[in-house]
C-alpha cells in the first residue's frame, strides 16, 4: 500500500494495493486470458534525468574533453569508455549494453528529447508520459497504444512499480505489481477473501488479477526475500528487473511492461568512469541482465525501450555534477531489435553549439524513436501512431529500420 488514507474499495481495485496481499503457493488462481501476442514490449524509465554525455560519450567530438573536464571519459586507461563507433562509446560499465551492441541487440540515439524545452523533473516526466506536445495529458501513450491495439486485460499490461504510471493510465486496463514486505497470507486466510469479494462485479476481478501477477512472481522464486520500501526499489533495480522477466516469459505472463529506475539527478559529484553515476550505470546494466536471463528464449520477441525526461548540462557545475538539460541519450534492447548502431544527428558541443549557451541541443524527437519501436515491433500502423497513440504529431515520423523483420 502506498498511501494509509486510501480507501477500501480503492485499495482493492488498484492492482498494486491486490498485489500487495501476499499469496502462498498452491493458491487456486483465475487464469488470464490467453496473451494476443508472443512479443513483448518493455518500457524503462530512468527518472531524474540521465546525463547521455556520459552514459552514451561523444568521445569523437574535439569539444567533448575540454567541456566536460573531471567528467569526460577517456579512450585509455584502467577505465576506458567502450567504444562503439568512430564518435560514441559507452560508460565502462555498461558492459552488458556494449555486449548486446555487438550482438546486434542494442541500438542508441542521441541528441534526442521530448517535443517540449522543459526543465522541471515533474513536467518533462509527464510529458514523456503522455506522448504529447505539450503539457497538461491525462493518459499516457502506452495505454493507448494497448487501445489501439484492441487488448483488454489488465494481466497483459503491467507497471512494476507501487502504482500504475502515467504512461499506463488510461481507458485501456492496466495493473501493477510490487514486492510486499507484508507477510504473507495463508491459503485458508485469501481464500476467505476472494470468496467475500467474488459477488462484486469490480472487486471480484480486481483481486483475482492481483492475485494471479503476485502469483506469477512467487511460481518464479518462492523462496526470494521481498525488497522492502522504495528508497529499495530505486537503488536497486536487479531484483525488479529478473521478477519482470520470469513473469513476461511466462505463456499466460503480461506482453506489456513499465519499469522504473529513479536516482539519476546527478548535481553533486556525479563522477565520470567511477562515482555516483557510474554506480547507477552498473545497475542499470546488471538489471537489463537479468532481465534477459529472466525472460530466457522470450528475449528473442522482446523490445525494451529505455528513456529519460531530459538530458544534462554539457558544462559540470560547481559541485562537480550537471544541472538540469535538454538533448539526451535512448535505447533499444532486445532480441528483436536491429541493432549495432548509434543514430544521431549530432549538433556538436562547440560553444557556438551549445542549446542556450548551456545544454547538448536537441535534433531529434524521442517519439520518433518510440513510434519506430511500436510500429516495427508491435505492428500498430504508422497513421494511428501519429493520430490515437501521439496525437497531432504527424510531423514526427516514426524512425524505420530500428526493428527486425
Amino acid at each position: 500500500m502506498t498511501s494509509p488514507r486510501i480507501d477500501r474499495r480503492s485499495l482493492l481495485t488498484g492492482a498494486a494495493g491486490v498485489a500487495a496481499l501476499s499469496l502462498m503457493p498452491g493458491f487456486a488462481r483465475v487464469a488470464f486470458a490467453n496473451a494476443p501476442t508472443d512479443k513483448r514490449f518493455v518500457v524503462v524509465i530512468l527518472r531524474g534525468a540521465l546525463d547521455g554525455l556520459t552514459a552514451l560519450a561523444p568521445v569523437g567530438d574535439p569539444a567533448y574533453a575540454p567541456l566536460r573536464g573531471e567528467l569526460a571519459l577517456e579512450a585509455g586507461g584502467d577505465r576506458p569508455a567502450l567504444k562503439l563507433d568512430g564518435m560514441f562509446a559507452l560508460h565502462p560499465d555498461l558492459a552488458g549494453f556494449k555486449a548486446a551492441y555487438d550482438a546486434g541487440q542494442m541500438a542508441a540515439f542521441h541528441a534526442v528529447a521530448i517535443p517540449v524545452r522543459e526543465r522541471s523533473h515533474f513536467e518533462a516526466q509527464a510529458i514523456l508520459e503522455t506522448g504529447l506536445g505539450r503539457a497538461g495529458g491525462r493518459d499516457g501513450w502506452l495505454n493507448r497504444a494497448l487501445g489501439v491495439m484492441g487488448w483488454n486485460d489488465a494481466g497483459k499490461a503491467v507497471a512494476f512499480s507501487p502504482s500504475v504510471p502515467l504512461i499506463l493510465t488510461g481507458d485501456a486496463p492496466a495493473s501493477s505489481y510490487t514486492a510486499s514486505a507484508l507477510p504473507q497470507g495463508t491459503d485458508d486466510y485469501m481464500a476467505r477473501v476472494a470468496a467475500l469479494y467474488a459477488p462484486d462485479s469490480l472487486l471480484g476481478p480486481a483481486l483475482a488479477q492481483g492475485l494471479e501477477v503476485q502469483a506469477m512472481a512467487a511460481e518464479g522464486d518462492p523462496g526470494a526475500a521481498p525488497m522492502k520500501g522504495q528508497g529499495q526499489r530505486q537503488a536497486n533495480m536487479v531484483p525488479v528487473a529478473e521478477t519482470a522477466g520470469r513473469m513476461l516469459a511466462r505463456a499466460d505472463g503480461p506482453r506489456i511492461a513499465v519499469l522504473e529506475a529513479y536516482g539519476w539527478d546527478t548535481h553533486v559529484g556525479q563522477g565520470a568512469a567511477d562515482g555516483q553515476l557510474a554506480r547507477r550505470l552498473a545497475n542499470l546494466d546488471a538489471a537489463m541482465t537479468a532481465f534477459r536471463k529472466g525472460l530466457g528464449e522470450a528475449w528473442n520477441d522482446t523490445v525494451v525501450t529505455i528513456v529519460t525526461e531530459f538530458g544534462r548540462t554539457a558544462r559540470p557545475n560547481g559541485n562537480k555534477g550537471t544541472d538540469h538539460g535538454t538533448g539526451a541519450a535512448a535505447f533499444l534492447l532486445g532480441g528483436a531489435v536491429k541493432g549495432g548502431m548509434v543514430t544521431a544527428d549530432w549538433p556538436g558541443l562547440a560553444d557556438r553549439n551549445l542549446f542556450e549557451n548551456r545544454d547538448l541541443a536537441a535534433t531529434g524527437d524521442v517519439r520518433s524513436v518510440l513510434k519506430g519501436a511500436l510500429a516495427g515491433h508491435m505492428g500498430i500502423d504508422p497513421g494511428r501512431l501519429d493520430r490515437d497513440v501521439f496525437p497531432e504529431s504527424s510531423a514526427v515520423p516514426a524512425l524505420e529500420g530500428v526493428i527486425r523483420v
